[in-house]
């Protein structure tokens, strides 16, 4: 017994003993976190070589790395019609190789920027900027190009965004950007608007900038914005700091695209172009003179419905005309089994009312009358309240106008009748529950503008999203004071609307038209309830 208990005192010493040192040593860490991208430690051929024959480059890093999206981030400048092939793609190595498909150019400095696609293995660290240079003939080019890359619209650019000289020689015109792809090219990364094109030869170029969609280093109207400088680039110099180079979408031009039957008593005619553009719709089929039609343009959209009261035709053959462009273009739209569009009646506001803004009632069908007799606005839960209500044919809609008080609940009621769509179709009762909040709930802000500002100007206030919450438009220097604002934090956007058409246009490339210039004020704005702030936005040149 004496043996079995001296045994347990010491197996419980040791259990113990252990314990201790195990809690001196702390809690056992992998050790700083690695924040160290790769570095690169030899090339083969050696980096900058001149009179280049190689077709395979190795580049040796000092630890394992991986590639991330490099099909997308490498850039090979001047282009080539074949992209290198990369290895390898999957697992963890020391280097990476690169094998070029195509054939050089003679005498022409190459580089190769592969971005942000090679990390380390563990943490993703980026060896940002890393580039390879050679050169086919005796020397490596030495000049270069710097500017940066803005969005004409947003506050915050686009990433990746490719900037490219064309040399200006005999067989440079406008229409190169479109069919040609680059001499040099760069590209912004995702972190940084500043660009910088290196190894530059001497001559004479035209500057781009894209937000290249489809990766091919040609302009397509369709898909990709576009930056351009009007002055011709002119080499040698130490370098050339450019001004801002100021990124936008064009309006493609016109075609009309296939319309379709999208419900039994509709069909949408969609088309590419300016927004207004005027088109005419004409059924070139002769229907029934029981049939009746009418036209109204999609709101917000490219598009324009055709509707059209019950037939049995099986297709209608269409003219659609753009009177402005003349262009014209002919469909046949076959029937398909769709469901037909019945009336809904929809409000711009919900519970609480904004001062600011008009109230109304949408319609999804086309409105042919309005009965106010069989309207009701109601206040106090009991007083009848006077208002108008006019039909507005153009955004199909009726537009109620009533005095509104502070801290009080309204009810808006709609008989059956009250509405009355194309097709005969009528509302059910409606009854509408709104209601105001007190003026002090809200904040004031009120903004003075100095600096380069060309009027007339339109001033928007936006919510986190972008969202345009109230706008103001000026045509003089006065102060712009948004009023009954729900506090929160907010921004300001102003247009410099140089056409007077109250909206923003953006440019065009060939017709050399800038976009109208956008500023946003630095600093959000932070509103509070029962409280008038003052801000001075200095505007400055672009």
């Amino acid at each position: 017994m004496l043996r079995r208990f001296l045994a347990c005192i010491f197996f419980i010493l040791i259990f113990i003993s252990i314990s201790q040192c195990g809690r001196r040593g702390g809690t056992l860490t992998g050790g700083p976190k690695d924040i160290d991208p790769p570095v690169l430690l030899k090339s083969e051929p050696e980096n900058l070589t001149t009179n280049f024959k190689s077709s395979k480059i190795r580049l040796y890093f000092d630890e394992y790395i991986k590639l991330q999206d490099v099909q997308d981030q490498l850039i090979v400048s001047p282009p080539l019609k074949y992209l290198p092939e990369i290895t390898p793609q999957g697992g963890a190595q020391k280097y990476i190789e690169i094998k070029i498909k195509d054939t050089l150019a003679p005498n022409t400095t190459y580089t190769l920027n592969f971005g942000q696609s090679v990390q380390d293995n563990n943490e993703g660290n980026p060896s940002s900027f890393l580039t390879y240079v050679f050169s086919t003939g005796d020397y490596i080019d030495s000049l270069q190009v710097s500017g940066v890359v803005r969005d004409a619209f947003n506050q915050k650019p686009d990433e990746f965004i490719s900037v490219m000289l064309y040399e200006i020689d005999s067989a440079y015109t406008d229409s190169t950007v479109y069919k040609k792809p680059p001499n040099y090219i760069t590209n912004t990364l995702d972190s940084t608007v500043i660009f910088r094109l290196k190894n530059l030869k001497e001559g004479k170029y035209a500057i781009f900038a894209l937000k290249d969609a489809s990766k091919n280093n040609l302009f397509d109207q369709n898909a990709d914005k576009i930056a351009y400088y009007n002055d011709t680039i002119s080499l040698p110099s130490d370098s050339v700091q450019l001004p801002v180079l100021t990124l936008f979408k064009e309006i493609q031009d016109y075609s009309a695209s296939v319309p379709s039957y999208v419900a039994r008593n509709r069909i949408i005619f969609g088309y590419y172009g300016d927004r207004n553009e005027e088109l005419k719709i004409t059924p070139l089929t002769v229907l029934p003179d029981s049939v009746k039609t009418r036209i109204l343009k999609e709101k917000n959209k490219d598009s324009i419905n055709f509707w059209f009261t019950p037939n049995e035709l099986d297709s209608i053959v269409f003219l659609v005309s753009n009177l402005k462009k003349k262009v014209i273009d002919t469909f046949t739209v076959k029937r398909r089994k769709v469901d037909t569009d019945s009336l809904r009646i929809t409000p711009n506001q919900n519970g609480s009312l904004n001062f600011e803004k008009s109230y109304y009632l949408e319609a999804n069908t086309p409105l042919i009358g309005i009965d106010t007799t069989k309207m009701k606005m109601i206040v106090k839960d009991s007083l009848e309240l006077p208002f108008t209500a006019q039909y507005d044919t153009l955004a199909n809609k009726v537009d109620f106008a009533f005095k509104k008080e502070p801290e009080q609940n309204y009810s808006l009621e709609l008989l059956p009748g009250a509405l009355t769509d194309f097709f005969g179709q009528t509302n059910d009762t409606i009854n509408y529950r709104l209601n105001t909040r007190s003026y002090s709930d809200f904040g004031t802000l009120t903004l003075n503008l100095n600096g380069e500002v060309n009027y007339p100007v339109l001033v928007q206030l936006l919510d986190n999203n972008n969202k345009v919450i109230l706008e103001l438009y000026g045509k003089e220097e006065l102060p712009f004071q948004f009023k009954y604002i729900d506090p929160g934090t907010y921004f300001i956007r102003v247009v410099q609307d140089e056409n007077e058409n109250r909206q923003w246009d953006t440019g065009s490339f060939l017709k050399r038209i800038p976009p109208e210039k956008v500023s946003y004020f630095p600093d959000e704005i932070e509103i509070r309830a029962n409280w008038e702030q003052n801000e001075t936005f200095t505007i400055i040149k672009q």
